[in-house]
């Protein structure tokens, strides 16, 4: 039996006055969907919807004879019947999944409001309390005992919960202000993981979530009037009937495939929305937090968390991604912000009404003004009479004349096309040439209130967007695969007769030495016309943009430049050497404009990293360059880049691929702990740039918890995270889900850099985990790259092929046209066992492992294993990430996908592979029940319990639908099917439905 089988939904939802609030609103919606359904379909759709779901127990297990029972019913549904009831589903778990999404955000309000009413309390002082009795976080015994009595489980991985336990350990004020003068958090958006819902569907979902909250008030009057009935409820009601019914007649399916710059949309609605508002009050909840426990140390920088991104600007694998499209995503994003700001500026003409009668202004101001009035004589005859007595007004009326002329100009030289460099009609007196100069006619105005006694809240919140946004909103990061710089460099090579033979052929050694050859020299090497390939005139181009958005935009628009699939030192300067021919980097001072970072991804190349970066700060030439040329000082330092700070990408999707889960994780566990001590040994700053995705076989799952297994030495306050295109609706679509996660994060950065401890230096533990990751690779490639049979079993029994007819992505599924594991993305592999409910990647392997090394010593390593569980955050993150991925596997509908959608000369094999999956799921099923101590799955997560539970009774049917139409699409046109009278596009639609309606129960696709 399933560990989550016998668990009721009442049991879950009904336990607490919270879940009780959850339950109503959950039944207002289902009511509203059947009504929906009703009135648009008829009783019979709600009727046969309701059958499906009986058909299966409440948690979502499937016994033989309720299998047969839907089987059948499903078959003989006509593909009109079948896709209704897919679409139904599908609604079905969007509306829950907002549901869920506004009362977990009710949650964080609720949760918030308690710990400013009453601040967590301190532990009586004592001598354990001294830093030098306090034992490491590794132990984990201050902080597990401190947690337990003193913070609820909502509050963990707050600021409020945070300082007062750095205090109560001991750790000195001193470290903490260190750690804050250096605190830097990347957040960067990604597109590259399929975004399976329109834009038009997203719309919606926000619409539907804002009159849940009005509802809400509504229902709060009620209950404090006393009550039963209100006008108000009843009108909200209908217009979530009517929002529905909308939704329910609007197709779910982009009607054709995005652009970049429709990804680039769509990623930039969270900035507009939700991040543009709350970034703010994440340092207002900082510093409210940390003056109750450390009053004297100063809080960081508005700055310490920014924002990067990789939409219209990650080329890697994807040729819709142009020089041209980069620089308009960045037109774009100015764009957005300078909007933005307008607005806000007109919001502050409103509250500065100071007159000269009543209050003092600065002389500074008052000069400013004239010579704005010098610059802007038509806004000076039109207003100087009715603002003579109200200075601010007249400036800010100023300011916005001077944004909507630098608004005006970036829209023209959005045209690409048109466009001339280097740009001559930027006029700085009329136009702000960058957020620098904004912030410092902000910063008056703010020096003159301040002189006078006075602060404004509003002005203070647009000073901290500013130093945030620039007018760049966010950094956009250049990512390019290593081979097309090299096969680049080669061509021009040839091209220009420069080597003996060719590049490609020459050894590592060779190549590094003609390359610092010729980053030393002040020559050209590419000529102005490209008489080369395609590919190597884009790649060339690319940096001859970059340069251009420098010059246009100011250096930090794009500074980083990530190399995957990186191998060796010459994949790092050979991107040096097109960037010098750009002009970004200059051979004779050693400054450079660009970081270049190199992205390990696959187990190898994560073992090779120490070694490379090594190598790479043993050039003197990088390592000048690093540190901001031959004779850095401050007139020549480059805004935005941190003098000797090196950044590295490590990737989790590549490497789980392929070793499997917990070698991967394994493997970047050690990487990390390597390059930071060889960044030491060169007295290089490392920022680790983690490539995660939002499932957890390609390095998804909770924020706070994976940063918290990190080597704690290896963050030292400095991070970078992917937050991937599936995971930003359920991060920030709603402003309040929006600042608890990047609370949580924050927090964990913090918490980690000052209270880790030496527990990840323990070198039996390491070599135990060694062993481990290496039993777990064994298994794991033993099935996925060494069974023969295991293509075909992929593409038979998941719906990978019809996945790459979703028109979700702008990026190809495979970087090659081959029909092989080795081309075919990350995202697709992890998005087509979900939906199929094996969801492989992110456990196959870790069972035997586990089993295997415990029955060499069962008391003994059993005995260990669940030391580690309790004491070590990374063998606890990963058995966690495990144990949340099996508790959404089902493999009796897995076997009905394998049974329905095998070819019939492939099903003795299949059963055969079906077998091995299956031993292996309830080996790994058992250890982490063991090894954690839960009776069930999630025992210590019932909020992700409860989730699970919502959704199993309903997804249940939906796989049997999607084999259904799979089945029939596969089988359209062969001989003696029965389904000819559908088109093969009406299956298709049909099964790509299902496809988005299992997604949204899952709330993952890859």
């Amino acid at each position: 039996m399933h560990p989550l089988t016998h668990i009721s939904a009442p049991e879950l939802l009904v336990s607490t006055p919270s879940n009780l609030s959850l339950n109503h609103r959950l039944k207002v919606i289902e009511d509203l969907w059947e009504r929906v359904l009703r009135d648009a379909c008829g009783q019979e759709l709600v009727t046969l919807l309701k059958q499906l779901r009986e058909m299966c127990a409440s948690d979502g297990s499937t016994s033989e004879p309720l299998s047969s029972e839907v089987h059948q019913t499903i078959e003989k549904l006509d593909l009109k019947d079948a896709i209704r009831a897919a679409r139904a589903f599908a609604l079905y778990f969007q509306l829950i999944n907002i549901v869920e999404q506004h009362y977990e955000q009710c949650e964080q309000k609720l949760a918030l409001k308690l710990s400013l009413q009453y601040s967590v309390p301190l532990p009586n002082p004592g001598t354990h309390h001294h830093p030098e009795n306090v034992p490491p976080l590794g132990a984990g015994l201050l902080e597990k005992n401190w947690q337990a009595s003193t913070i609820a489980p909502k509050e963990r991985g707050t600021f409020t919960a945070l300082f007062p336990m750095l205090k109560a350990a001991g750790v000195p004020p001193q470290q903490v202000q260190r750690l804050f003068d250096e605190l830097d958090i990347g957040l960067v958006f990604t597109a590259h993981p399929t975004e399976i819902v329109r834009h038009t569907i997203r719309d919606k979902q926000r619409r539907v979530a804002k009159i849940l909250e009005q509802l809400d008030r509504a229902e709060e009057e009620m209950a404090r009037l006393g009550i039963e009935s209100s006008w108000e409820v009843a009108e909200l009601e209908g217009q979530l009937l009517e929002e529905i019914l909308l939704w329910w007649r609007t197709d779910e399916l982009h009607q054709f495939k995005p652009t970049v710059l429709d990804e680039v949309d769509y990623t930039l609605h969270y900035f507009e929305e939700v991040l543009f508002d709350a970034i703010p009050q994440l340092s207002q909840r900082l510093n409210l937090a940390l003056k109750q426990s450390f009053p004297h140390l100063n809080p960081p920088s508005n700055r310490f968390c920014r924002f990067g991104s990789w939409v219209g600007s990650d080329r890697d694998g994807n040729p819709s991604v142009t020089p041209k499209i980069t620089w308009q995503t960045a037109c774009y994003q100015r764009g957005i912000v300078l909007k933005k700001y307008i607005k806000c500026v007109r919001g502050l003409t409103n509250s500065l009404s100071l007159s000269l009668h009543w209050s003092n202004v600065l002389p500074e101001l008052l000069e400013s003004l004239e010579q704005d009035k010098a610059h802007f004589p038509e806004i000076y005859d039109e207003l100087s009479i009715r603002y003579r007595q109200e200075p601010y007004r007249l400036k800010l009326t100023y300011m916005i004349e001077r944004l909507a002329n630098t608004l005006d100009r970036s829209r023209k030289v959005a045209d690409w096309d048109s466009l001339q460099f280097p740009q001559t009609d930027l006029n700085p007196y009329t136009c702000y040439h960058s957020g620098a100069d904004f912030l410092k006619e902000l910063g008056l105005i703010r020096q003159s209130l301040l002189q006078t006694g006075l602060t404004c809240q509003a002005l203070e919140t647009l000073i901290c967007q500013v130093e945030i946004y620039g007018f760049n909103l966010a950094q956009l990061d250049i990512r390019q695969e290593s081979s097309r710089h090299a096969d680049t460099v080669a061509e021009i090579a040839e091209y220009l007769q420069v080597l003996p033979q060719s590049y490609h052929d020459l050894s590592e050694a060779d190549r590094v030495e003609w390359l610092v050859r010729e980053l030393q020299t002040r020559r050209p090497l590419i000529p102005g016309e490209l008489p080369f390939s395609p590919k190597a005139v884009e790649t060339v181009e690319t940096f001859r943009m970059l340069r251009r958005l420098h010059l246009e935009f100011g250096p930090e628009i794009s500074q980083t430049y990530v190399i995957s699939m990186n191998r060796d030192v010459s994949d790092i300067l050979e991107v040096m050497l097109l960037a010098k021919e750009a002009g970004l980097y200059d051979p004779a001072t050693g400054i450079t404009s660009l970081q270049v970072v190199p992205l390990f991804e696959t187990v190898e190349d994560l073992k090779k990293a120490p070694r490379v970066m090594q190598s790479l700060f043993e050039l003197p030439l990088y390592r000048a360059a690093l540190t901001g040329g031959y004779q850095p000082s401050p007139e020549t330092a480059i805004p935005g880049l941190v003098p000797d700070l090196q950044e590295v990408m490590l990737g989790y999707s590549d490497s789980n691929k392929d070793a499997g889960f917990l070698s991967s994780n394994w493997e970047i566990h050690k990487a990390q702990k390597a390059l930071q001590s060889i960044a030491e040994q060169f007295a290089v700053k490392l920022r680790i740039f983690h490539g995660r995705g939002g499932s957890v076989g390609r390095g998804g799952g909770p924020s706070h918890e994976a940063i918290l297994a990190q080597p704690g030495q290896s963050i030292n306050g400095r991070i970078k995270i992917t937050e991937q295109g599936e995971v930003l609706a359920s991060k920030y679509s709603l402003p309040e889900l929006a600042l608890y996660n990047l609370e949580q994060v924050a927090s964990a950065v913090i918490k980690t850099s000052l209270m880790s401890g030496g527990i990840d230096d323990i070198e039996p533990w390491n070599e135990v985990m060694e062993d481990l990751a290496d039993r777990s690779r064994r298994h794991y490639r033993g099935l996925i790259y060494d069974c023969p049979d295991l293509v075909n079993f992929f593409h038979q029994v998941t719906p990978i092929d019809e996945i790459s007819h979703l028109q979700i992505s702008s990026r190809p599924a495979r970087r090659g046209g081959k029909r092989d594991l080795a081309s075919l993305r990350a995202i697709p592999w992890v998005f087509s066992w979900t939906q199929s409910r094996f969801l492989l990647p992110s456990w196959y392997g870790v069972g035997s492992a586990l089993q295997e090394f415990v029955a060499e010593a069962p008391t003994e390593n059993f005995e260990l294993l669940q030391g580690f569980y309790r004491k070590w955050p990374f063998f606890r993150m990963a058995i966690s990430k495990v144990e949340m991925t099996i508790s959404k596997v089902d493999l009796q509908i897995a076997r009905h996908y394998m049974s329905e959608l095998s070819q019939p000369e492939n099903k003795e094999q299949f059963e055969v592979l079906f077998d091995r999956i299956t031993q292996e799921y309830q080996l790994v099923s058992d250890m982490v029940l063991r090894i954690s101590g839960h009776e069930r799955f999630l025992d210590d997560n019932p909020e992700l319990q409860r989730s699970i539970q919502l959704r199993n009774a309903s997804i249940v049917p939906l796989g049997f639908l999607q084999v259904s139409l799979l089945k029939r699409l596969r089988q359209h046109g062969g001989a003696g099917t029965i389904y000819s009278r559908y088109s093969k596009k009406e299956l298709l639609d049909g099964a790509l439905l299902t496809i988005n309606g299992i997604a949204a129960g899952m709330r993952n696709t890859g």
